[in-house]
């Protein structure tokens, strides 16, 4: 594929290219909240994106200096931070099945990096350790990954839904399943680079180099038809240029960058992260310590547009015009040695090809409204409307709608109460935003408060006096009233029981009793 160089001008402009870059999920908590909003300020001015991590971000931006808030917004399976406010706030929504540093463990937070700011952010109590459950406790299938990316296009529509997958061998299949469930971007995670919390213990040793998990992906996607559905990205460790034309010749269309971003700022690597010890003020919460902080959003910037402008040197040497000329050339790369060469997870099959047709336009999977039961917020109030078990995320919709509305200051004042009557289907009061009440008459499926909800959502009142049990969720309750049977009243008490003994014990949880005549 290598062809007599060209001039400069030919190739694709410096705009073009940092509009790939983006910052790689760290989170606010892991990092001080001046090295993230760093990041955020830096990205949006280059045109590119950053990622809040795991850990929300504070809504404040949102209203106060929306020019620094990150574009992409990752949900975990702690759900720490994640609120409809969050989600709709997204241009892109990343779930994280895998980390590169530690695959297999969910995220961390060491209690000395849970201040009172974070805690806030997070919902959480200061002082306390947060670890999330490992990603498989989430999702345990192709389809609930489905019903999740579901979930946050009900929310958000207008937000592009990316899957974070790590290296790994198998991650070619695990990422044919991820295209099929409607995800529109997949990133393959490489074990090098890490985190800003984790022990030691979880980031030795871990995880493949990204260039073995990125090629298998692309050349998995391309046998299957699935390629030009998702757009891949890669991250875990990428610095140079050459990094950025390795992967654009083993199929990236887009590359993520956290360890780089940082020393842009002034990371000195002195690998106290997790201990909340960082001398430059950028892996800490210690107030002291943060004002060490130096960084500006123009050293970023300073870095990705020179980063970008060495690339378009180099491609102009290969004679390409673009990145995407790159993809799946690989006649361009060449072993280090013989015995590289006879590896068989590195030998390149120079005798098939594997480029592939532009990226399609988005609309590719079938629009949240085109569910039989999508009810707008001024549905007219009176007879309960029917719901059937095919009507899914039916609440996260709702809430993504009186988000916006409240965005445009066009919400009604008052509480936003909706009532259904039947079976609804999976996700019925997913990711209820405050105001929001839902009143189902039947039954529900799977995921009826999935992802700690603000609003109310009470559902399935019996024809025998109800007994209610509430708990403590963010900021207000979330009500699941059931019916009881004779049978299940003695069960139903001891558990109530339980939750009130626990309420002595902390101030977060708390549960009560209507007693049934």
């Amino acid at each position: 594929m290598v062809s007599d160089p060209i001039p400069l001008q030919e190739v694709e402009p410096l705009e073009s290219i940092v509009r790939r870059f983006s910052t790689q999920a760290m989170s606010l908590g892991s990092l001080s909240p001046e090295a993230h909003k760093t990041l955020a300020l830096a990205m949006n001015m280059l045109g590119g994106r950053s990622n809040t991590g795991e850990g929300g971000e504070d809504p404040k931006l949102y209203t106060e200096e929306p020019h620094a808030a990150n574009k992409i917004k990752q949900v975990a399976s702690g759900r720490f931070g994640v609120t409809a406010n969050y989600l709709v706030h997204a241009q892109e929504l990343e779930i994280k099945m895998a980390q590169g540093s530690k695959p297999g463990e969910g995220g961390q937070l060491p209690a000395k990096k849970v201040t009172e700011y974070i805690a806030r952010i997070r919902h959480a109590t200061p002082g306390t350790p947060l670890i999330s459950p490992p990603p498989h406790h989430d999702i345990y299938s192709i389809e609930d990954l489905a019903q999740l990316i579901h979930d946050l296009r009900a929310v958000n529509p207008h937000a592009r839904i990316g899957v974070k997958l790590v290296s790994g061998a198998g991650v070619g299949i695990i990422a044919a399943g991820v295209a099929k469930a409607g995800a529109d971007v997949i990133t393959i995670s490489g074990h090098n680079g890490g985190t800003g919390s984790s022990p030691l213990t979880s980031i030795k040793n871990t995880g493949l180099p990204w260039e073995i998990g990125l090629r298998e992906t692309h050349e998995t996607l391309v046998r299957a038809g699935l390629r030009s559905r998702v757009a891949l990205r890669v991250d875990g460790g990428l610095k140079f240029s050459r990094d950025i034309l390795i992967a654009s010749i083993l199929g990236a269309d887009e590359f993520g960058f956290g360890t780089a971003s940082l020393l842009a700022i002034g990371c000195v690597m002195a690998r106290q992260c997790h201990l909340n010890t960082c001398p430059v003020g950028i892996a800490t919460q210690d107030e002291t310590l943060r004002l060490r902080f130096n960084g500006k959003p123009e050293m970023v910037v300073a870095y990705f547009r020179a980063l970008a402008e060495e690339v378009r040197n180099k491609l102009a040497e290969l004679g390409a015009h673009s990145l995407a000329e790159l993809k799946g050339a690989y006649d361009c790369l060449r072993p280090r040695s013989v015995n590289y060469a006879e590896t068989p997870a590195l030998a390149l099959e120079s005798d098939m090809s594997f480029r592939i047709a532009p990226q399609q336009a988005p609309g590719l999977h079938a629009a949240v409204g085109e569910t039989s039961v999508m009810p707008s917020l001024d549905f007219p109030a009176g007879a309960p409307q029917q719901i059937r078990n095919s009507d899914r995320s039916v609440g996260a919709g709702l809430s993504g709608d009186l988000m916006r509305a409240r965005i445009r200051k066009s919400a009604r004042e008052g509480i936003v109460v909706q009532e259904f009557s039947g079976a609804a289907g999976q996700s019925f009061g997913a990711f209820l935003c405050s105001g929001m009440t839902l009143k189902l008459s039947g039954e529900a499926n799977d995921y009826v408060g999935k992802g700690l909800p603000a609003g109310q959502s009470p559902s399935l009142p019996g024809r025998v006096r109800r007994a209610e049990a509430m708990c403590w969720l963010e900021t207000q309750f979330f009500t699941v009233p059931r019916p009881v049977s004779s049978s299940l009243r003695g069960v139903l008490a001891s558990a109530l029981q339980f939750v009130t003994a626990a309420h002595s014990r902390s101030s977060k949880v708390s549960a009560s009793t209507v007693a049934s005549t």
